[in-house]
């Protein structure tokens, strides 16, 4: 064995886990700091490791017998196509992919596979190949995972790289040559680590990102550019050598206006550019970190149908590799040099070349492989697939070949043949297989519309044959299969391509959801199957599996088992996903004809809810190891005893107080049940469980109970016994399968490692679990193993998980292994190849069994209900035909002997009846359709408004006697998107430019009105309050009222101030006002400044606008508001005309309406008289105007009842004959509501029968009158009544004339000034047009605009604060300036007030002054030195001191040091310390000024530097200011460029050449005539101005030396009053006083308010004093009674005793001296003694009471 090299030193310092997502770019140092004894010597290109000690094998524990080579791994059938990137091509016909926790190497020729497992057991994250396919790196999942570098072919390991990350590898890459290789790991580290494998070193580490990152990859022109994709992002990152060496730079790159997309696919073009897919398709341009464009198909279509998994840059190619399937490749170069072009960012290109592989094909990675010079692909096919691809594009190339096939996804179920090596698998993906894992190699698949969820080959009772296979489905179906060889088909022997085929027998559907378990019966006659839906489905199995029932169970199938035929009742074990257990007999067959459901209720059920006793496991456990710990400590303890008495020692057997200990857990009982995972038949009734989720990590040995029927839902069963299983809380147990050769029990894990367990013959009990044998095989992650089953002869084991791999291993060692195992294909049935096909049940949503039972008893209903109303029917019309026979009877009857019609009717109320309950349905159905009928209308306004109310419908009115015609405008709504809100037309400039020129014309200097001296006034407020608050409703005694008496004196005194000072306020705002309006010397009359400027904007200045020289003003200048505003007034000024002249047409088709109607009546009026004329004497009628469709369009819209009815006949014609009809059917619709329209022709016919009929009569009255010979009489009236109508037929028939005439004149006149408007609207367009472009010219323009006007208000701003702060500084230096000198003053006056106590010819003025001078503090002399800088700048005002502080200066640059403790001889006590006061003075003052000088220098070397900034900023405003200008011209002249266009008559033009039209009319101006006959005008205008100009200035003139005449009088006697009120303030005062200052300070108010409150004051305590002196004298009263009563007592107390005393020597007498003449009276003495004791104990009383009482009366006193 070799030795294996020492690991890496690590090189990340503790910034690279720092989260990078803050910032954009990284510098991580990662340069291992190495000493020299610490360098690492180089691993030789020879060293290599041997597989043995690096892969990951077996475990077992260290007692059990199972051998560590238990499995043996055999092949690999399945394919984890659903990884990002699983695919590796080493050679033309090897590919490596990973398989669970093995890397597979299979040649796709020979189908042989060479396994790699991993190193460390956790799985694995990535492979890659180096460019020169000698090597191959493996990334690992686990704790602290490696990358092993093995070397192809050998498969050798050669290289381990370790610590790159912490929990597991995703992606890994080599770049172009081969000497490095990145890698990325996975949560919570996601580390970038760039190595030097083959000296297994870590050159740089740093965080990639804070989720998840998908790819890494070397750029392939600049190796030290890498780049990092992933969870919504995208980063760039570069090797970059500094000066503390070599360092990982990461930059984020940011999606900007781009939607956030997770990043698969990217690749780095060898400009430095990136391209990058989408979620959505299309592909991202990176340039500098940011999103260049965004590249899709013409037509917005995306690059792909789906997201972009890869992106290749091979050989000048770009290809991409999509999710829909296809491969398609671009033009580099458009790619590359693709800019936007316009705010979407969206560039338009086309595929130079695509391939597209199939419908269901969905690409993950493809990978380059040369062939024999010729290049081909290998493309990893999400659908489990791998192809091989030919992408030169040309004639010559090959087409796609799928070279493998898989599942796709996670393996469902499995199933092995129970007589040869054939075992069947299902996934999600639609497909059933068949493979022979004897020969390792699939015999066929088929394919179905739904994914498979369960599978059970038929046992051989079943199929003897053994080619039967049950398939279950997600949508709830479940078929029936068989395998067999096609060669044996008769007829077909030699013909068939297959080893086997598959052909479906039966199919069914049981359930409506997917179905979860299959299950035969040992004997094999009854079929179950369980699915999500909660129920269990049975079958008896004869030629074809026919239905028994279904029962429902209390939650979702998880498993299905059937008893063993060892028991006494076959039963079925029915495991739920939701911790029910259900156990009932095998149902028997019913006869079907007799039932109505499936559903069988009767058979008789056991339930096992199985409750949670985890939580009292883990209890017990806790409790049993406490009693444990502390038998131990109990233990030690009498050890140690012992062993001290052994050494002789005593020992207390003192027992040790115990610790607290912690509170036992509490009982935990899961809110949602753990889910049933497997379990088996132990025994009848017992079974065994393995659950997961909270009760996971033991098998659970559980019994049905005996003869409860409660509901199962508040069952609460326990198991009785329970094995624990190592290692498996959080790994639970999902599958379980015996072999019964070897007295072994396989478990398959969630992490999809499998375990074995060996058993004894006893079964399954608590001790025997606790060796096993243990294999990491499928995925840690997504590896769970959901099926595991032996072969029929026990010597091979097959395992599927949720990664799609499906592994056979072999239950032997190699040398028991039988050489040749050929696998049997079963037969076909007899008759197979004459048989029909199976029709499938492809519609998911087909009936179930048990509701195609139902619907079919339904429809027996139904039907039977039918038959019993047709029978009603065929009894109803045979009534009615009766009915009807009867009234035709009565038809023929005589009148007088027929029935009327309601004598048939039995009774009226039926019919009210029928009438009431008509109505209902019809109120029924009016409100069943309500919501419908609203929906309807508020539908139709919507599309009315949207389609109809914008529209004004054009109206065409036409002439009766002409051609002529007037149309209206068609006229939308109007726009709104060039009208915002015009009170806001100022723009921001404006408001600038006035901010500018308010500061520009701000006063230099502003003189300030002194503020009123407020505390006085407030002051005399408070003293009112106050006053008032002291107001007592008492009577007032002469102190207070002496004190009222000022306080309204002082009132007074207040008043009288306020108004004095009033007055002299008053006076001073007006000499301030008078003073204000003083204009100064450079002023400008405001009314001359308005009228200059209103000249120059008005003068007539027309330079071109496209002159150099051409300046705007401020009102002239053009911005997107104003040509916005202006376009919107444009178009609502033609808006406005355009609806005027539509309403005089509309008024004139009204017009033509009321004519008509005339013309009528009068036609009417002329056809009755012509009926009294001869038809000779008729003249003829004019015809009467019709309207035409376009003069009344409203009526299209219109529509009826009919109308709709109409309309919807036609549509069900044309929907039912299919063919086009001519014209549409609404527009007819219309045409015929249009047509009712009534009229004279093809009116009312009943009004024109009326009419016809009116006339016949008159005519017969009329022939009837003329039969008769009229009288002369009646001759001449007749003949008048004729001339009468001959007249009156000739004037209606002129009248009707006249109206039409006048019409067509109307008509005429609208017309003609319609077309002059058309003239106007044409010109307003063209206007309309040249706005609009004037405005796109704008747009472009304003943001530049936009930054130069922000640029100027910044400066602005910056302007205003400066010149604030140059004003508070300012007024900052003014304060320092003020108390400067008031220092000095005060220090001149310290050296004045000294020299004048000194006095004259001191002889100590020598020593005082030097005294004086004196530094006391040395440090304080070096900071004053050290700071003579500042005071250089202030020599100055230095020089300005007197003479004494030169001398100051002059002896304190010497270090005489005086003794100043002592007063020198001779000199004044008082005089010495009055000198050391004021040198402590002096002191003082120095310092001050020393700190108000340094503050002064700092605020002007402020103010400098603000004053130089100002001017800066000036510099710069004047600088913008200027480049504004300069856009405003640049501006006007582009707008210049614009074609404007002036219609012009040939009158108009006026710069004739000769008399004749110019040819070139570019140096020619446009005026108008206004404008030129204003210039006329104006000239006239100036001439007259400035003749009046003139006579005004010189009006002005002697006016100016009036003025200045009468000035020079004012001064002299302004000065002539001074001088003479000076001088009569020196007679009075002898000085010159200030009046102003004298009345304020007259009165001091505040000390009269002071006296005011002192003699408040003092009257208070005087009155408190005077009630403390009145509470003194009477507690001096009640002293002295006290005392007194005290004094009595005592006499009486002393009175007492002596009383007591004598009372005592009485008693004494008479008991000593007289004792034995006494003693016959014994008695009498006795009873006076006790009537003396009784006396003495009162009187005792008494004094105890005095005493207590004296007591009191002393504390009372103190």
């Amino acid at each position: 064995m070799e030795q294996e090299p020492a690991e890496d030193a690590e090189a990340d310092p503790t910034g690279a886990e720092d989260n990078l997502d803050e910032q954009d770019n990284t510098q991580v140092s990662l340069e291992p700091q190495k000493r020299p004894e610490e360098v690492k010597k180089k691993l030789d290109d020879t060293f290599f490791y041997t597989y043995e000690d690096v892969y990951s094998g077996p475990y077992a524990t260290d007692d059990t017998e199972i051998p560590t080579d238990l499995l043996i791994f055999k092949h690999s059938f399945g394919y984890d196509c659903t990884r990002p990137v699983n695919l590796m091509v080493m050679d033309r016909h090897t590919v490596g992919y990973v398989a669970g926790n093995q890397v597979i190497l299979q040649n796709l020729k020979t189908k042989y596979q060479k396994h790699i497992r991993s190193s460390c057991g956790g799985g694995i994250g990535f492979i890659t190949a180096h460019p020169s396919k000698e090597y191959f790196a493996v990334g690992e999942k686990g704790k602290k995972p490696n990358i092993v570098i093995y070397t192809y072919p050998s498969v050798r390991p050669y290289r381990i790289l370790k610590g790159g990350t912490e929990m597991a590898y995703v992606y890994g890459d080599f770049n172009r040559t081969g000497t490095f290789l990145a890698s990325v790991g996975s949560s919570p580290d996601y580390m970038l680590t760039i190595w030097d494998w083959k000296q297994e070193e870590t050159l740089l580490r740093s965080k990639a990102f804070a989720q998840d990152v998908y790819k890494v990859m070397f750029s392939a022109e600049n190796e030290e550019h890498l780049t990092t994709g992933g969870s919504g992002h995208i980063r760039f990152w570069k090797m970059a050598l500094t000066l503390t060496g070599l360092k990982l730079q990461g930059a984020l790159g940011r999606f900007g206006k781009t939607a956030v997309s997770d990043i698969i696919g990217f690749v780095e073009l060898p400009d430095g550019k990136v391209v990058s897919g989408t979620e959505w398709g299309n592909l991202l341009l990176w340039e500098g970190g940011l999103i260049k464009v965004e590249l899709c198909q013409v037509g917005h279509k995306p690059c792909h149908e789906g997201p972009v998994s890869q992106l290749v840059f091979d050989e000048g190619e770009l290809y991409s590799v999509g999710k829909d399937g296809v491969i398609r490749m671009w033009n580099f170069e458009v790619v590359d040099t693709a800019d936007p072009v316009d705010d979407t960012g969206l560039v338009e290109m086309e595929p130079m070349n695509e391939l597209w592989l199939g419908k269901n094909v969905s690409l993950n990675f493809i990978t380059k492989i040369h062939d024999h010079g010729q290049s081909f692909w290998f493309a990893q096919d999400t659908s489990g697939a791998i192809w091989k691809l030919d992408l030169t594009f040309s004639n010559m190339s090959h087409d796609p070949e799928r070279m493998c096939t898989f599942h796709s996804g996670g393996i469902e179920a499995i199933g092995v043949s129970p007589f040869t090596c054939l075992m069947a698998t299902t996934a999600l993906d639609r497909s059933v297989r068949i493979y022979d894992f004897s020969s390792n190699s699939q015999l066929s698949v088929i394919k179905f519309k739904q994914g498979g969820t369960a599978l059970a080959w038929a046992p051989a009772v079943v199929n003897p044959e053994g080619g039967l296979i049950a398939v279950g489905f997600e949508d709830g179906v479940v078929r029936i299969i068989e395998v067999y060889d096609p060669k044996l088909l008769p007829g077909h022997a030699g013909h068939a391509n297959e080893i086997a085929e598959i052909n479906l027998k039966q199919v069914f559907k049981p359930h409506g959801a997917a179905v979860t378990a299959l299950a035969y019966k040992q004997k094999g006659n009854v079929f179950a199957t369980g699915s999500k839906d909660k129920t269990v489905f049975f079958f008896v199995i004869e030629d074809e599996y026919k239905p028994i029932g279904f029962i429902c169970v209390p939650g979702p199938v998880q498993a299905l088992q059937w008893s063993p035929p060892s028991y006494d009742k076959s039963t079925v074990l029915i495991l739920c996903e939701n911790g029910f257990a259900v156990q009932v007999l095998a149902p028997l067959r019913r006869k079907q004809d007799k039932v109505t459901t499936y559903h069988i209720k009767n058979l008789p059920t056991q339930y096992f809810h199985f409750y949670s006793i985890k939580s009292q496991i883990k209890l017990k456990e806790e409790i049993a190891r406490r009693e444990k710990e502390k038998e131990e400590k109990e233990k030690a303890r009498l050890e140690w005893i012992n062993q001290q008495k052994e050494l002789g020692l005593e020992v207390e057997e003192t027992k040790e107080e115990e610790p607290e200990e912690e509170p036992l857990p509490s009982i935990y009982i899961p809110e949602e049940p753990s889910p049933i995972l497997c379990g088996f038949y132990s025994a009848p009734g017992k079974f065994w469980l393995s659950l997961g989720g909270y009760d996971s990590g033991f098998l659970y040995h559980c019994e049905f109970s005996h003869g409860e029927k409660e509901d199962p839902e508040k069952r609460k069963d326990e198991p009785f016994e329970v094995i624990p299983m190592q290692d498996t809380d959080n790994n639970p147990i999902h599958q379980i399968s015996f072999c019964t050769r070897m007295s072994l029990m396989f478990c398959g894990m969630q992490d999809g490692s499998l375990r074995a367990y060996p058993l004894s013959e006893k079964g399954l009990s608590v001790g025997a679990l606790k060796d096993y044998w243990y294999l990491n095989v499928h995925d840690n992650d997504n590896g769970q193993i959901r099926g595991m089953c032996c072969s029929h002869d026990d010597r091979c084991l097959i395992t599927c998980g949720g990664d799609g791999n499906i592994f056979t291993f072999d239950l032997m060692s190699e040398e028991e292994l039988p050489k040749e195992l050929k696998v049997r294909i079963p037969p076909p049935r007899r008759g197979l190849e004459k048989e029909k096909a199976t029709e499938d049940i492809t519609d998911p949503d087909a009936y179930t069994i048990e509701e195609y039972k139902q619907k079919k008893e339904h429809e027996q209903k139904m039907k039977e209900a039918e038959e019993k109303k047709n029978r009603k029917r065929e009894k109803l019309s045979a009534l009615r035909q009766d009915f009807v026979f009867l009234l035709q009877k009565n038809q023929e009857l005589p009148k007088h002997m027929q029935l009327h019609r309601e004598e048939f009717e039995m009774d009226r109320r039926i019919f009210e009846e029928l009438d009431r309950q008509t109505l209902q349905r019809i109120h029924l159905v009016q409100k069943q359709l309500a919501w419908e009928h609203e929906k309807q209308f508020i539908g139709l306004q919507k599309l009315q408004a949207q389609f109809r109310d914008s529209l004004e419908l054009t109206l065409t009115v036409h002439a009766i006697q002409s051609n002529h015609q007037i149309s209206t405008y068609s006229l939308l709504t109007v726009s709104e998107k060039y009208a915002p809100d015009k009170k806001h037309v100022d723009s921001k400039w404006a408001v600038l430019k006035e901010k500018w020129t308010a500061l520009k014309e701000a006063e230099q200097t502003e003189e300030e009105i002194l503020r009123e001296i407020s505390p006085v006034h407030r002051g005399s407020v408070a003293f009112e309050k106050e006053a008032e608050r002291l107001k007592t409703p008492e009577i007032r005694k002469p102190t207070t009222r002496y004190i009222e008496s000022r306080r309204q004196k002082i009132k007074r005194l207040v008043e009288k101030y306020d108004a004095l000072k009033a007055k002299i306020m008053k006076r001073r705002a007006e000499w301030h006002e008078l003073y204000k309006s003083k204009p100064r010397h450079n002023h400008e009359n405001s009314k001359d400044a308005e009228e200059i400027k209103e000249a120059r904007e008005n003068i007539g200045c027309y330079r071109l606008k496209s002159a150099t020289n051409y300046t705007l003003t401020e009102n002239e200048r053009i911005s997107t508001e104003k040509k916005m505003i202006q376009l919107a007034i444009l178009e609502d000024l033609i808006h406005k005309a355009k609806v005027n002249m539509n309403k005089e047409i509309v008024s004139l088709r009204d017009l033509k309406v009321s004519t008509i109607d005339e013309i009528k009546s009068l036609v009417k009026e002329v056809k009755s008289i012509q009926a009294n004329l001869d038809a000779s004497e008729h003249l003829p009628i004019p015809p009467i105007p019709q309207l035409h469709p376009d003069e009344v369009p409203e009526k299209i819209v219109e529509y009826n009842s009919d109308v709709l009815l109409k309309f919807k006949e036609e549509q069900e014609a044309k929907a039912k004959l299919k063919e086009p009809l001519e014209g549409c059917p609404s527009s007819r619709a219309f045409r015929h509501v249009f047509l009712q329209t009534p009229s004279v022709e093809e009116g009312d016919p009943m009004a024109q029968a009326g009419d016809a009929s009116a006339v016949v009569t008159e005519e017969q009255e009329s022939f009837e009158m003329g039969k008769a010979e009229p009288t002369e009489m009646e001759l001449e009236i007749l003949k008048r009544e004729k001339i009468k109508n001959l007249y009156l037929q000739e004037t209606l028939i002129k009248k009707i004339n006249t109206l039409v005439i006048n019409f067509d004149a109307e008509l005429c006149l609208l017309r003609h000034k319609k077309l002059k408007m058309d003239v106007q609207m044409k010109s307003a367009d063209l206007r309309c047009i040249t706005c609009c472009e004037e405005l796109l010219i704008l747009k472009k323009l304003e943001i530049h605009e936009d930054l130069l006007e922000e640029k100027i208000c910044a400066f602005i701003n910056k302007q205003e604060n400066v010149h604030s702060k140059l004003k508070s500084c300012l007024a900052q230096m003014e304060d320092r300036k003020c108390e400067i000198v008031m220092l000095e003053e005060r220090e001149k006056a310290l050296y004045a007030s000294f020299k004048a106590s000194l006095g004259e010819n001191n002889e100590f003025a020598d020593v005082l002054t030097d005294i004086l001078k004196k530094e006391i503090e040395c440090v304080e002399k070096k900071e004053v030195g050290g700071e003579a800088g500042e005071q250089n700048e202030n020599k100055e005002e230095d020089d300005e001191k007197p003479d004494l502080k030169a001398d100051e200066e002059n002896c304190g640059s010497v270090n005489i040091v005086f003794d100043d403790s002592v007063c020198p001889e001779g000199c004044s006590e008082d005089l010495f310390l009055n000198t050391i006061q004021l040198r402590q003075q002096r002191i003082g003052i120095e310092k001050a000024l020393e700190e108000e000088k340094k503050v002064a220098a700092n605020l002007k070397k402020e103010y400098n530097a603000l004053a130089i900034k100002a001017k800066e900023i000036e510099t710069s405003l004047d600088t913008t200011n200027r480049e504004l200008e300069a856009f405003q011209w640049e501006k006007l002249h582009k707008l210049n460029e614009l074609d404007v266009v002036v219609p012009l008559r040939l009158h108009q033009v006026q710069c004739l050449v000769d008399g004749e039209m110019p040819r070139d009319f570019s140096q020619t101006l446009v005026f108008t005539n206004q404008s030129l006959q204003y210039l006329q005008k104006r000239i006239v205008d100036l001439r007259n101005e400035k003749i009046m100009q003139r006579e005004i200035h010189k009006k002005a003139k002697e006016q100016h030396k009036q003025l200045l005449q009468e000035k020079k009088e004012m001064e002299m006697e302004i000065q002539g009053l001074e001088e003479r009120c000076n001088n009569l303030m020196m007679e009075k005062f002898g000085r010159l006083v200030d009046f102003e200052a004298v009345q304020v300070h007259s009165v001091n108010i505040p000390m009269e308010q002071m006296k005011v409150r002192i003699m408040e004051k003092e009257y208070e305590h005087f009155m408190e004093l005077k009630e403390w002196e009145e509470r003194i004298v009477l507690l001096q009263h009640q002293l002295t009674k006290l005392t007194r009563e005290n004094t009595s007592k005592l006499h009486q107390l002393n009175k007492f005793c002596h009383e007591k005393h004598q009372l005592e020597t009485e008693l004494e007498s008479l008991t000593t001296g007289q004792g034995g003449e006494f003693e016959g009276t014994r008695s009498a003495d006795i009873k006076e003694t006790a009537q003396l004791e009784s006396r003495l104990m009162h009187v005792t009383r008494e004094v105890t009471l005095l005493k207590e009482e004296i007591s009191q009366g002393r504390v009372d006193e103190m």
